[in-house]
Protein backbone atom coordinates (compact mmCIF):
# COMPACT_ATOMS: atom_id res chain seq x y z
CA UNK A 1 0.00 0.00 0.00
CA UNK A 2 1.26 3.61 -0.82
CA UNK A 3 0.40 6.42 1.63
CA UNK A 4 -1.06 9.98 0.87
CA UNK A 5 -1.10 12.40 2.43
CA UNK A 6 -2.58 16.00 2.76
CA UNK A 7 -3.47 19.32 4.68
CA UNK A 8 -5.58 22.24 4.54
CA UNK A 9 -6.69 25.10 6.98
CA UNK A 10 -10.48 25.89 6.88
CA UNK A 11 -12.00 29.14 8.42
CA UNK A 12 -14.91 27.66 10.15
CA UNK A 13 -14.81 25.96 13.92
CA UNK A 14 -13.27 22.71 13.92
CA UNK A 15 -17.14 21.22 14.97
CA UNK A 16 -18.31 23.23 11.82
CA UNK A 17 -16.08 21.56 9.71
CA UNK A 18 -16.50 18.07 11.25
CA UNK A 19 -20.25 17.90 11.17
CA UNK A 20 -20.12 19.20 7.48
CA UNK A 21 -17.39 16.56 6.37
CA UNK A 22 -19.87 14.15 8.41
CA UNK A 23 -22.34 14.60 6.01
CA UNK A 24 -21.43 11.90 2.83
CA UNK A 25 -24.23 12.35 0.92
CA UNK A 26 -23.52 16.28 0.76
CA UNK A 27 -20.40 14.74 -0.71
CA UNK A 28 -21.12 15.19 -4.65
CA UNK A 29 -21.66 18.78 -3.78
CA UNK A 30 -18.09 19.58 -3.36
CA UNK A 31 -16.11 16.81 -4.50
CA UNK A 32 -15.81 16.54 -8.26
CA UNK A 33 -15.10 12.88 -8.42
CA UNK A 34 -18.11 12.01 -5.94
CA UNK A 35 -20.80 11.36 -7.94
CA UNK A 36 -23.14 9.51 -5.18
CA UNK A 37 -22.89 8.72 -1.60
CA UNK A 38 -25.92 5.96 0.35
CA UNK A 39 -25.48 6.15 4.02
CA UNK A 40 -26.48 2.11 4.11
CA UNK A 41 -25.86 2.20 8.21
CA UNK A 42 -24.00 4.93 10.63
CA UNK A 43 -20.65 3.04 10.14
CA UNK A 44 -21.22 1.57 6.21
CA UNK A 45 -21.42 4.22 2.94
CA UNK A 46 -21.51 2.84 -0.54
CA UNK A 47 -19.17 5.93 -3.10
CA UNK A 48 -19.69 6.01 -6.61
CA UNK A 49 -16.82 7.85 -8.31
CA UNK A 50 -15.55 9.15 -11.73
CA UNK A 51 -12.17 10.62 -13.06
CA UNK A 52 -12.38 10.74 -16.19
CA UNK A 53 -13.60 7.44 -18.07
CA UNK A 54 -13.00 5.40 -14.50
CA UNK A 55 -16.17 5.30 -12.87
CA UNK A 56 -15.81 2.74 -9.09
CA UNK A 57 -18.13 2.13 -6.76
CA UNK A 58 -17.24 0.91 -3.42
CA UNK A 59 -18.38 -0.21 -0.11
CA UNK A 60 -16.63 1.96 2.88
CA UNK A 61 -16.76 1.05 6.44
CA UNK A 62 -16.53 3.30 9.03
CA UNK A 63 -14.17 1.90 11.63
CA UNK A 64 -13.96 5.33 13.96
CA UNK A 65 -15.23 7.84 14.82
CA UNK A 66 -15.12 10.58 17.55
CA UNK A 67 -16.64 14.01 16.62
CA UNK A 68 -14.27 16.78 16.19
CA UNK A 69 -11.61 14.48 15.77
CA UNK A 70 -11.35 12.07 13.29
CA UNK A 71 -13.02 9.36 11.07
CA UNK A 72 -11.23 5.93 10.00
CA UNK A 73 -12.40 4.14 6.78
CA UNK A 74 -11.76 1.07 4.91
CA UNK A 75 -13.14 -0.24 1.98
CA UNK A 76 -14.55 -3.21 2.06
CA UNK A 77 -14.36 -3.95 -1.68
CA UNK A 78 -11.47 -6.02 -3.73
CA UNK A 79 -11.15 -4.07 -6.60
CA UNK A 80 -11.05 -0.62 -4.33
CA UNK A 81 -8.44 -1.15 -2.01
CA UNK A 82 -7.71 1.85 0.27
CA UNK A 83 -7.91 2.34 3.85
CA UNK A 84 -8.10 6.00 5.12
CA UNK A 85 -8.19 8.85 7.85
CA UNK A 86 -9.33 12.39 7.81
CA UNK A 87 -8.29 14.50 11.52
CA UNK A 88 -9.34 17.76 12.53
CA UNK A 89 -7.56 20.03 14.50
CA UNK A 90 -9.05 23.29 15.89
CA UNK A 91 -6.27 26.03 15.09
CA UNK A 92 -8.27 28.82 16.59
CA UNK A 93 -11.94 28.96 17.88
CA UNK A 94 -12.68 29.82 13.80
CA UNK A 95 -10.20 27.93 12.24
CA UNK A 96 -9.38 24.14 11.60
CA UNK A 97 -6.95 21.97 10.51
CA UNK A 98 -8.06 18.85 8.19
CA UNK A 99 -5.30 16.25 7.53
CA UNK A 100 -6.92 13.63 4.94
CA UNK A 101 -4.16 10.23 4.75
CA UNK A 102 -5.05 7.71 2.11
CA UNK A 103 -3.37 4.59 2.31
CA UNK A 104 -3.98 2.77 -1.36
CA UNK A 105 -3.27 -0.39 -2.62
CA UNK A 106 -2.68 0.14 -6.88
CA UNK A 107 -4.41 -2.19 -8.70
CA UNK A 108 -3.37 -3.64 -12.07
CA UNK A 109 -1.72 -1.23 -14.96
CA UNK A 110 -4.18 1.79 -14.13
CA UNK A 111 -3.54 1.87 -10.76
CA UNK A 112 0.16 1.25 -10.73
CA UNK A 113 0.39 3.96 -13.30
CA UNK A 114 -1.96 6.49 -11.69
CA UNK A 115 -0.44 6.16 -8.06
CA UNK A 116 3.62 6.64 -10.32
CA UNK A 117 1.69 9.79 -11.94
CA UNK A 118 0.89 11.27 -8.44
CA UNK A 119 -2.96 11.39 -9.84
CA UNK A 120 -3.94 10.15 -6.49
CA UNK A 121 -1.78 13.57 -4.47
CA UNK A 122 -3.35 15.67 -6.92
CA UNK A 123 -6.81 14.85 -6.74
CA UNK A 124 -6.93 14.37 -2.76
CA UNK A 125 -5.48 17.97 -2.45
CA UNK A 126 -7.93 19.24 -5.31
CA UNK A 127 -11.15 17.86 -3.47
CA UNK A 128 -10.09 19.16 0.05
CA UNK A 129 -9.90 22.74 -1.60
CA UNK A 130 -13.33 22.31 -2.82
CA UNK A 131 -14.54 21.66 0.39
CA UNK A 132 -12.66 24.32 2.02
CA UNK A 133 -14.47 26.58 -0.37
CA UNK A 134 -17.77 24.91 0.04
CA UNK A 135 -17.71 24.91 3.67
CA UNK A 136 -16.49 28.64 4.01
CA UNK A 137 -18.85 29.69 1.39
CA UNK A 138 -22.15 28.32 3.53
CA UNK A 139 -20.05 29.24 7.15
CA UNK A 140 -22.19 26.21 8.77
CA UNK A 141 -22.75 22.49 8.10
CA UNK A 142 -25.94 21.52 6.38
CA UNK A 143 -26.22 18.53 9.26
CA UNK A 144 -24.85 16.52 11.99
CA UNK A 145 -24.59 13.57 13.43
CA UNK A 146 -22.33 13.00 16.38
CA UNK A 147 -22.11 9.43 17.36
CA UNK A 148 -18.99 7.64 18.29
CA UNK A 149 -17.64 4.48 16.09
CA UNK A 150 -15.20 2.26 17.72
CA UNK A 151 -14.10 -1.31 15.77
CA UNK A 152 -16.98 -0.83 13.36
CA UNK A 153 -20.07 -0.64 15.97
CA UNK A 154 -21.81 3.00 16.62
CA UNK A 155 -20.93 3.71 20.79
CA UNK A 156 -23.53 6.12 22.67
CA UNK A 157 -21.80 9.31 22.52
CA UNK A 158 -18.80 10.27 24.03
CA UNK A 159 -16.10 13.57 24.50
CA UNK A 160 -13.44 12.93 22.31
CA UNK A 161 -10.24 11.21 23.74
CA UNK A 162 -6.68 12.44 23.99
CA UNK A 163 -4.89 12.79 21.07
CA UNK A 164 -2.44 10.17 22.42
CA UNK A 165 -5.14 7.57 22.60
CA UNK A 166 -6.23 7.79 19.05
CA UNK A 167 -5.94 4.02 17.20
CA UNK A 168 -5.06 5.72 13.54
CA UNK A 169 -4.87 2.80 11.45
CA UNK A 170 -6.81 -0.39 12.22
CA UNK A 171 -5.79 -4.12 12.06
CA UNK A 172 -7.91 -6.38 9.27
Amino acid sequence: MHTVEETIDVAVPVSTAYNQWTQFKSFPRFASVVTKVEQLRPNLTHWVIRLGPVRRDFVAEIVEQVPDSHVVWRSMDRTSRHRGEVTFRATAPDRTSITVRLRVEPKGVRGRLAHASGVTRRVLRAELGHFKDFIEGLGQECGTWRGVIRGGHVQPSEPAPPRSRVAHWPVG
